[in-house]
């Protein structure tokens, strides 16, 4: 089963597993990084629906988003966004199998300096 995917593909999976069973009507906020930009969404998984989202690929974006700064930035547009759906008390944080360190850690800790409660 799943011999396909690579070990941080089933890590990743079975994490994400495990953090909705754990977390059950909540609103997940997945993180996904790559080595020139950051993104966030806060998705619904059960009615399976993204309600808002940020990314450093936005034309408003002022920054770089291979830095912690750019993270940060994007931690803030995004909380404010939340805050506006109304998702402030009801979200936990899929980190997709990324460490918390450096622009995770960032992203994460503007999204709660934001008023988001993770």
């Amino acid at each position: 089963m799943l011999k396909h995917l690579s070990a941080e593909e089933r890590r990743k999976l079975a994490n994400r597993g495990a953090l909705k069973r754990k977390n059950p009507g909540k609103i997940r906020l997945s993180v996904f990084r790559s080595g020139r930009h950051i993104e966030i969404q806060a998705i619904d998984d059960v009615r399976g629906h993204t309600i808002c989202a940020a990314s450093s690929k936005e034309k408003e974006f002022k920054g770089n988003g291979w830095n912690v700064a750019g993270a940060e930035q994007v931690g803030k547009n995004f909380a404010a966004r939340a805050v506006k759906a109304g998702i402030a008390d009801n979200c936990y944080f899929d980190r997709g199998g990324y460490r918390y360190h450096g622009r995770i850690k960032a992203l994460c800790e503007a999204i709660r300096a934001g008023g988001v409660r993770i």
